[in-house]
């Protein structure tokens, strides 16, 4: 097995051994604090151009099987773990962890301390990093390159300040998730129609909406509201997401779009973020983020405090105290309120439009992986999707669970 360093933007390295693919890999290192869920987390389209630290010592144990990735590929840009499982042991495995970043290409390290790592990012806040193994080590003489010119090259890869990604991860294409009834079998009649906005979907969103009777066509990130009103929907969802918000122009156009004519819209993650760029507040880069599936959050519609799922490095700039007037365009989506706080560091959770049938949550309620502490938020919105004019609930083809929500 090859040596490999890490490098850090601020000069810090640390030494160890290379996993998975080897060779050259640069990008924004964070920290994930998940006990469990690697292969969603390496799935997660969020993760785009992050090169991710797992906290947890032990990884791979459980190997890859087919079953959980919530994409099309791996998307993280390099993988840190300390102690790399030697064999899987799932019966649900199909191949190691090593082996699949490597057919994937995702340069990887072991054998560092990740306590250590995570502490320095903790105190000094996420940055770039670049990941060296193999060739990238050694110059054409055969001579170990220096630190310093491994740093240059960190240095000057691309900050995620300012990087609009969610075309980068999006699909070319729509495709149609169909509606399922309480047997798991297609609907004839689905309960709402929903046009999903691909910023980076995890494939569990849609199919949570579609385990409750509605119709989920998921839309390229490109999509115009032109595009999204040829299908009639009765909610339109934006998805988590990689990137800075504030780069995000035209999905944020897009937004107002859907806000202007009043279609209902449910905003998860990148989609929190770009529901309060569309209202008229600010974001802001955090300075090491939300990523694992263990931050306690506030609902304070109910004062429950759920255990949740997240993956971010900005937030939305929107008071606590009360609700306040949306500010863009005057006030022109009324009232808003934030629905819901992060009890760690008091970071907007959610938002609630009052006078609009709009709200958006800043984790991940899809589960995959994490606690199903945050599900109720799909029946919310298919309430809201079904919810007549005069405040009363069309039932016709809702599944018990959500009657009485509704």
């Amino acid at each position: 097995m090859s040596d490999a360093i890490l490098v850090l933007e601020d000069g810090r390295t640390f030494t160890g051994r290379a996993y998975g693919a080897t060779g050259r890999t640069l990008g924004e290192i964070v920290f994930n604090t998940g006990m469990t869920g690697y292969q969603e987390t390496l799935t997660d389209p969020s993760y785009h151009r992050q090169v991710v630290v797992m906290t947890a010592p032990h990884i791979g144990n459980t190997g890859v099987n087919d079953e959980d990735p919530e994409s099309r590929r791996i998307w993280v840009a390099g993988f840190v773990v300390r102690d790399p499982a030697r064999r899987p042991s799932s019966w649900r495995s199909r191949r190691t962890l090593d082996d699949e970043l490597a057919e994937q290409g995702v340069v990887g390290i072991s054998g560092i301390d990740t306590r250590a790592l995570t502490r320095h990012l903790r105190e000094r806040g996420v940055m770039r990093a670049g990941v060296f193994s193999g060739d990238a080590l050694v110059r054409p003489d055969g001579d170990r390159r220096p630190v310093d010119e491994l740093l240059d090259e960190v240095r000057a890869a691309p900050a995620m300040a300012g990087a609009d990604l969610a075309g980068e991860v999006s699909v070319d294409a729509a495709y149609v998730v169909p509606a399922l009834g309480p047997d798991g079998t297609p609907l004839e009649e689905p309960v709402a129609r929903v046009a999903a906005v691909d910023l980076g979907i995890k494939s569990m969103t849609p199919q949570r909406l579609a385990e409750r009777g509605v119709e989920v066509h998921v839309l390229p990130a490109t999509s115009s509201i032109s595009q999204v009103l040829e299908l009639g929907p009765d909610g339109v969802f934006f998805s988590n997401g990689p990137g800075d918000p504030s780069a995000a122009r035209h999905e944020i156009d897009l937004l107002r779009g859907v806000l202007d004519r009043r279609i209902p819209f449910f905003g998860i993650c990148y989609g929190n973020q770009l529901f309060g760029r569309a209202l008229g507040f600010g974001t802001y880069k955090l300075q090491y983020g939300h990523r694992g599936v263990n931050q306690p959050v506030m609902d304070r519609t109910t004062g429950k405090v759920e255990i949740t799922a997240h993956n971010h490095g900005f937030a939305v700039d929107a008071p606590l105290d009360a609700e306040t007037v949306a500010p863009f365009d005057g006030g022109r989506y009324g009232r808003v309120r934030v629905s819901h706080v992060d009890l760690n560091d008091d970071v907007v959770e959610g938002l609630e439009a009052l006078d609009l049938p709009a709200f958006s949550v800043q984790y991940h309620p899809e589960a995959a992986a994490g606690p199903h502490d945050a599900a109720y938020l799909f029946d919310r919105f298919v309430d809201l999707m079904t919810r007549h004019p005069d405040g009363t609930a069309d039932d016709a083809g809702l599944h018990d669970s959500q009657k009485g929500a509704a």
